[in-house]
């Protein structure tokens, strides 16, 4: 059994569950005290607790592809069980899974973007190896 210390073991391994889920609340992957994000979308450049530096993750469109692949089969799930036990009208639908989609999209963006930088932190990915990724010194790559 490896001790944890920092969500790394004795190894210098990273644990990746550890930080997608401090990722996840909003927290630094590597010490779980300081915030992720100075904005809603906007991860801060480093931690304020520990000073891990964020500033180079490349999260990109990954959360935004997660989110949208869970929303959509919830929401078309229920749609369709709704769909079997109620007469609901066009409208009527439309007045439920339209909001709740986007209020569904809107709460899980945040947490989906903060695990996928703990991911990137966990597996020592875009810069947080501390050395510099193979685009930054070979572009023609």
């Amino acid at each position: 059994m490896q001790e944890q210390v920092f969500g790394r073991g004795l190894d210098g391994q990273r644990s990746v569950m550890q930080a997608m889920a401090r990722g996840f609340m909003g927290r630094c992957p590597h010490c779980g005290k300081g915030r992720l994000f100075g904005r809603f979308l906007k991860v801060a450049d480093s931690c304020d607790a520990c000073g891990e530096a964020y500033h180079h993750h490349r999260a990109d469109d990954l959360p935004a592809y997660l989110v949208i692949f869970v929303v959509g089969h919830v929401v078309v799930g229920a749609f369709m069980g709704a769909e079997q036990m109620f007469t609901l009208s066009t409208w009527q639908h439309l007045a439920i899974w339209a909001p709740l989609t986007l209020i569904a999209c809107v709460a899980l963006l945040q947490p989906t973007k903060g695990a996928v930088v703990g991911l990137q932190w966990a597996l020592r990915m875009h810069g947080f190896s501390g050395k510099p990724d193979a685009l930054d010194t070979h572009p023609e790559l």
